[in-house]
This record gives C-alpha cells, sequence and structure tokens, in this order.
C-alpha cells in the first residue's frame, strides 16, 4: 500500500455548496428555482463572487465578469454582496465544528478542514460525523455543505467535490492506491495549465501514471515542486491539521503556456488576475487586514521579481498596472507567469492597522 504515515488519521473537509447565493435562498426561497448570482454591479465592472448550480449550467462561473455572465444567462439575478450576513453564517457553521472537534482549520468563510481521528462520537465513524455535521448545518444556518472524508487532507478535499452539492465522499485507507490511480493529475494542487502540458507531453494523464517516474526525474523536470507531485500522486500527504493556522499573505497567479511579448501584453492580463484575487479576498475573515499589495513576475529565462508596496485607499486596477510597469522594466523581457497578492496582519494579534476599502464601490 503506497499510502503510509497518515493512515489512521481521520480528516473531513467540509465545503458549504454555492455557499453566498445559498445564503441570499435561505433568505428569499422565491429565487430557489432561479439561475442567481452574487457580485458586483455590471455598469462597475464588477464580478461574479458565486452563482448557483443553475447558473453554472449556462457556464456562469466564479471571478467572471458580471457583463460576460450576463450574456451567458440573460435572465440570471445578480445580488448585491451582503457580507455581514454571510460572516455571520460562516461564524455558526464555524461553532458547529467546534462541537466535534477543536482541531478545526478554515480554509475560507464556507470551509475547514477538521481532524476527528480522537472522536468517540459514532463510535469513532468520521462517516458518520461528517453526515451529523451537514445535517445540522442544514438545520441551524439553512444551507447545505458537501464533506469529503479521508486519512488526509489532500485527499479529503478532492473527495468534498465528488458528491456535490450537498453529498459527501470517503477514501479509506485500505481504497488509497485504487481512489488515486484513476486520479487526473490535474486534480493535484498546482499542476496548472503549462504543468499539466509538460506531462502530457510525456504521456502523463493520471496519478498512476506519474507514479511510474522516480523522484530523481521529477526534480530533475519539475524542482521542488517535483518532491511533492511524487508524494501527492501516490495519496501521501503529511500535513497537520492546523488549528491554529493564520494567513500572512493571498494571491492569485497564472503561467502562461505562450510567453507574454511584453509589457503591454502583460497589462492585458492583469483585469482578470484582479477580479479572480477580488473574489478570494471576499472569503477571508474580518480578522485579517490588507497591509500591502504585490506583484510577483517570472521572466522567460526563469529569473523572477517581485515589487510589493503599502497598500493606499484602495486595491485597484491602477495600483497593480503601476506596479506591474515597475517589476517588468527589472528584467524587459517576455514574461512566463504573472501572479497578484496582499500581505495581511492578524488583527487577533493587537497589531495595528486599519481595514480599507479593498475595491472601489
Amino acid at each position: 500500500m503506497a499510502f503510509d504515515g497518515c493512515a489512521m488519521r481521520k480528516i473531513i473537509h467540509c465545503d458549504c455548496d454555492c455557499f453566498y447565493a445559498a445564503v441570499e435562498v435561505r433568505d428569499d426561497p422565491s429565487l430557489a428555482s432561479l439561475p442567481i448570482a452574487v457580485g458586483g454591479n455590471r455598469e462597475r465592472r464588477g464580478v461574479v463572487a458565486t452563482c448557483n448550480y443553475r447558473a453554472r449550467e449556462f457556464g456562469v462561473r466564479s471571478a467572471m465578469p458580471t457583463g460576460q455572465a450576463l450574456k451567458l444567462c440573460p435572465d440570471l439575478v445578480v445580488l448585491p454582496t451582503a457580507m455581514a450576513k454571510y460572516r455571520e453564517a460562516a461564524l455558526a457553521i464555524r461553532s458547529i465544528f467546534l462541537r466535534y472537534t477543536d482541531r478545526v482549520e478554515p480554509l475560507s468563510l464556507d470551509e475547514a478542514f477538521l481532524d476527528v481521528s480522537d472522536s468517540e462520537l459514532h463510535r469513532g465513524s468520521a462517516t458518520l460525523l461528517a453526515s451529523e455535521i451537514r445535517q445540522v448545518i442544514e438545520a441551524e444556518v439553512g444551507v447545505t455543505a458537501s464533506a469529503g472524508i479521508a486519512p488526509n487532507k489532500f485527499l479529503a478535499k478532492i473527495a468534498s467535490d465528488i458528491n456535490k452539492p450537498n453529498g459527501q465522499f470517503v477514501i479509506t485507507p485500505d481504497r488509497v492506491d485504487e481512489f488515486i490511480k484513476t486520479l487526473p493529475v490535474t486534480r493535484i494542487f498546482g499542476v496548472g495549465e503549462v504543468t499539466k502540458k509538460k506531462l502530457q507531453r510525456i504521456g502523463i494523464e493520471t496519478c498512476a501514471d506519474l507514479q511510474r517516474l522516480e523522484l530523481t526525474e521529477l526534480a530533475r523536470d519539475f524542482g521542488s515542486f517535483g518532491a511533492r507531485l511524487h508524494a501527492l500522486c501516490r495519496g501521501i500527504d503529511e500535513r497537520e491539521v492546523n488549528a491554529n493556522s493564520r494567513r500572512k499573505s493571498l494571491s492569485v497567479e497564472r503561467t502562461f503556456s505562450s510567453d507574454l511579448a511584453d509589457c503591454a501584453a502583460c497589462m492585458r492580463r492583469i483585469p482578470e488576475l484582479l477580479s479572480e484575487l477580488q473574489v478570494r479576498l471576499q472569503r477571508i475573515d474580518d480578522d485579517y487586514w490588507v497591509t500591502k499589495q504585490f506583484i510577483k513576475i517570472k521572466f522567460n529565462d526563469f529569473s523572477s521579481t517581485t515589487l510589493e508596496r503599502s497598500l493606499g485607499r484602495e486595491l485597484s486596477l491602477q495600483s497593480y498596472q503601476e506596479l506591474l510597469l515597475e517589476a517588468w522594466q527589472r528584467g524587459a523581457r517576455p514574461v512566463r507567469l504573472i501572479g497578484l497578492g496582499v500581505r495581511f496582519i492578524d488583527n487577533r494579534d493587537g497589531q495595528t492597522g486599519a481595514q480599507m476599502a479593498l475595491f472601489p464601490p
């Protein structure tokens, strides 16, 4: 059996279904049968924060410009974000998790890892525990959640997507080998479009294919990421659920299949990346205060540079364009990767800072 090290752990990854949209439907049941999205106004170049499954049938997705979403689905009901309401629901969900274990690692407002290895409830059955947690969330908060149950965080997170919405999937230790072999390598976190194509060129489509490569080969071709590929394609992930885990930063990045020739080509990619960053930031707890913004560029010779500055009045497209121009001039050559991000302080630690308006109204 390839899986070892954490075979005795019982990890649940719990993830609410279309969280913001679900809260809106909870409060207005007349929306239940309609395609709905929560996000910004089309006239103000807003983006979709989340949408329900009915909207997804039309191709609407998170981080999509609202105008584009309405073209795909003219009957889409677009609702403004109501963060106070979503955070209240998230706190209620968090309190439910803590009834079952104190080892809870939040990933965003509406999802978390739970380590229930030592729980004696339901005779130690993590599957029955996950089912009960989901039932309590629906009964007390009025939204549904899906769950994945597995011996580690990597597998639990993958499992939570399999029976969405309002379902769960379990991967027991004795099924890890069977499950992982058919898993597409694209399900491994960090395998983006460029890495996928690089793997496809050598005939790698599934984790079973990837298992044929030696660690030395992966390290040669993928650097430090090679060791992680070697472990994850075997279902090995020894990270603990960290109840004290707090973010220091948040970023989105894109590796391009074809290098961006010049600064103007890079500029055209910034709005899409910023939209994705905006959506991810909306899911962060109020305890995090954004203090800095940064941009990362990797050039076609694999040299890279990162430039950051203290946040001004708001996190705007113009501010990132200014950072990009300055950062690009450090290399002035084609670009293979761009990343946008922010740095936080944790207000729970009593640090000095100010919560700012992240985006224009």
